[in-house]
């Protein structure tokens, strides 16, 4: 299992276990995702910092938070 927490710097704010939780189950389901796409490993960068930068603005579903990742590189979400 993938961790978001490396990715989370101390300028990107402080977010409580409820979006840490949201955002690591975001990261997992998208990384899932890239690796069936064979991704490029920077890929990961982007797919954190999206997920971070959604989390910032206050959004906490899981779905939500991994398809604002997976958007950001044109990875459309089949599961849904």
């Amino acid at each position: 299992m993938a961790s978001i927490l490396p990715f989370i710097k101390a300028d990107d704010g402080v977010f409580d276990d409820r979006a840490l939780r949201a955002m690591g189950e975001a990261f997992d389901a998208a990384c899932k995702r890239l690796n069936s796409a064979r991704e490029p490993r920077d890929g990961y960068n982007v797919l954190a910092a999206r997920i971070i930068a959604a989390a910032q603005k206050g959004e906490r579903d899981p779905v939500r938070l991994r398809d604002a990742g997976l958007a950001s590189l044109g990875t459309e979400d089949e599961a849904n």
